[in-house]
């Protein structure tokens, strides 16, 4: 169980749950997607693997990292369903046709690596698990977990970077999720503990990742930028410098605050919050400098 209770949200729907204002009170908005844990009977009934399998594909806890940021006024949007129902930071077309029956014959499909990977819209496998699942989706349990998780919460994390960018001339998204331990680069050198993705630079800009990244050595984390993540649907949706919207993914490495099991909130978990809180601090009080962002001043 985490070490500290989880608030409770300000809007609730079956998508996500909303912490902070719903009227941003600054241009930085977190977004946690990997974090649900809503497990119900009939998705168990229908997998393959034992639960803990399922489990793997979350970002086990990273919800507990953003939580305190709307005490501090900002809004915080987290998905309830599990990543094992559906992939919020996947393209709603990333569907592998092998695994859902009755798609219509003119729906366009979208493949991608990942997919090919094993890890779509609904994921499929992963390592250790050759099949999730035991049989095939209907293409209807399909649209459903679209129209019921995925277009809400992406809706919903529009309408927040709109108005921020309506509020404050620009709107920052930070995607949080977490990742395993990463190997060192090479012999002596440390593993970056942090990775930082704009999608090559077509999401943020180059001065809010340096700062982000700044922040992070002030702290003691050595971070990289764009390797190996480089971000994924979520912020590419999101990020549109032209018009004022940046986006970047924020992945930390799960030793930093979680037990040494990787499965609980650890002893690191207060030093974590700390640094993430630094990263949005330090983002809500950076201008980005582009050509929006100057018009609008």
């Amino acid at each position: 169980m985490p070490q500290t209770p989880i608030p409770v949200p300000r809007q609730s729907t079956p998508a996500y749950d909303l912490y902070g204002p719903a009227q941003p009170m600054g241009p930085v908005i977190l977004s946690v997607p990997h974090a649900g844990r809503h497990y119900d009977a009939d998705l168990l009934a229908a997998a393959r693997v034992r639960p803990e399998m399922l489990q793997r594909l979350e970002d086990r806890w990273a919800d507990l990292l953003a939580l305190p940021m709307a005490a501090r006024g900002a809004s915080v949007l987290v998905a309830r369903a599990p990543r094992a129902v559906i992939d919020l930071n996947r393209h709603e077309r990333e569907i592998d046709p092998a695994m859902v029956t009755g798609i219509p014959r003119d729906t366009p499909l979208q493949s991608s690596a990942k997919l090919r990977g094993g890890l779509g819209l609904i994921p499929r496998r992963m390592p250790g698990a050759q099949e999730l699942w035991q049989r095939p989706l209907e293409w209807a349990e399909v649209r459903r977990r679209i129209d019921q998780f995925h277009r809400p919460y992406h809706s919903a994390l529009a309408q927040l970077m709109r108005a921020a960018r309506d509020l404050y001339g620009h709107a920052i998204l930070i995607d949080l999720h977490s990742m395993p331990p990463l190997p060192p680069p090479a012999a002596g050198q440390k593993p970056a503990r942090m990775v930082l993705g704009d999608r090559f630079g077509r999401t943020a800009t180059a001065r809010l990742m340096t700062l982000a990244v700044d922040v992070a050595a002030g702290h003691g984390i050595v971070a990289a930028q764009n390797h190996p993540y480089a971000g994924d649907h979520m912020i590419e949706q999101h990020g549109r410098p032209n018009e004022g919207l940046y986006a970047m993914q924020l992945e930390l490495d799960r030793r930093l605050y979680l037990d040494e099991a990787l499965d609980q909130p650890g002893p690191g978990l207060e030093r974590t919050r700390a640094l993430v809180a630094a990263v949005v601090e330090a983002l809500s009080q950076e201008m980005p400098r582009t050509g929006y962002a100057l018009a609008a001043e």
